[in-house]
């Protein structure tokens, strides 16, 4: 059965460092999509034109990189099975709010929210598995019985 669970992981992994690195690859895309979908509240902008002055390049560009990039070694260690529980719980967050920014099928008419809606039920999917791994965690230890007598 840990083979199963080894696989799975593995599986489930390559859709975060499949879209990680798309993003990566289309970084000025990613960054006009977030541009359009989210706001950034006053109070923070001070902060992100600092930091577009330090770094020397806008803010959402910054962000595609970081999310792709954070998508990416998040799915990593989630494959590899190091601090799993740790980038579950990261990546459980990072749904919600890829869900809530991305996927607003409450504000679209009837008929066309169908597609959004079931890419929310998806994401709703991933954000269970993600509590599955969150919750197991690294599984047993070489030592320790892995389900049992089973």
């Amino acid at each position: 059965m840990p083979a199963f669970v080894t696989f799975g992981r593995i599986l489930f992994a390559v859709l975060f460092i499949y879209t990680g690195a798309t993003k990566l690859f289309a970084i000025q895309a990613t960054a006009d999509l977030l541009a359009a979908k989210v706001t950034i509240p006053a109070v923070v902008v001070p902060y992100t034109q600092q930091i577009e002055t330090s770094v020397g390049m806008p803010f959402m560009q910054l962000l595609a990189i970081t999310i792709g990039g954070f998508e990416i070694v998040a799915g990593l260690m989630i494959a590899v099975n190091v601090l799993a529980r740790f980038f579950a719980i990261f990546l459980i967050i990072f749904v919600c709010f890829a869900t809530f920014y991305f996927h607003d099928f409450w504000n679209q008419p009837a008929p066309d929210n169908l597609s959004t809606l079931i890419d929310a039920l998806k994401n709703l999917s991933l954000i269970g598995a993600l509590f599955i791994i969150a919750g197991y965690g690294r599984g047993p230890r070489r030592d320790d019985p892995a389900y049992g007598d089973v």
